[in-house]
């Protein structure tokens, strides 16, 4: 995942002018920003403001970024220094645990968060690369809460009696997705995570 040719090709092309990379770039990692946001507690309009200056500081230093597969942890990096700068700014006292707060700016907390959504993306991806109807199967299987077998019966028109092993089939094909490969091979084979 470190050597992303998605994300080096769109940092690429968005330092050559490509609004489009551009544009995906931010829907790729608008997530990740909120994700550290709400970690530090901040409001809403906080992360907007936060996800604001880390586009602009971004926007400054894209030409010069050394390594474009390095991008996710930069922005991680420089969300948590927004974030930092935000509150003193603000000079909130807000009733924060010291060993927390000490948590939330280790380069390790920074390294996992960005992972994980990395991992969230990778899902998404493999989840639009499988068939409308595994889609709405494993949509409706997954919510919270789950909807009810005589519900999907009904929607999708299939057997009750035939859910499970559709579902299965799904989640095996979701598996096989090049993007999951992909994600199975980095972790040493493994796809955890994803049930049974």
């Amino acid at each position: 995942m470190r050597d992303d040719p998605v994300v080096v090709a769109l940092v690429t092309r968005a330092v050559d002018g490509d609004k489009g990379a551009w544009d995906e770039l931010v829907e790729r990692y608008a997530p990740l920003i909120w994700g550290i946001g709400r970690r530090y507690r901040l409001t809403p309009a906080d992360i907007d403001d936060v996800g604001q200056g880390v586009w602009l500081r971004l926007i400054e230093h894209l030409p010069s970024l050394r390594e474009p597969a390095a991008l996710p942890g930069w922005i991680a990096t420089t969300t948590q220094r927004e974030c930092f700068r935000l509150l003193r700014a603000s000079s909130r006292v807000d009733p924060v645990d010291p060993a927390e707060q000490r948590d939330a700016v280790e380069p390790a907390v920074a390294e996992e968060e960005v992972l994980r959504h990395e991992r969230r993306t990778i899902v998404r991806t493999a989840f639009g690369q499988l068939s409308q109807r595994c889609q709405l199967l494993l949509a409706m299987i997954t919510k919270d809460p789950p909807t009810p077998y005589d519900e999907i019966s009904r929607q999708l028109a299939m057997p009750v009696g035939s859910i499970g092993p559709n579902r299965a089939r799904c989640l095996e094909r979701l598996r096989r997705t090049p993007a999951l490969a992909g994600l199975a091979d980095d972790r040493g084979g493994s796809t955890t995570g994803m049930g049974r």
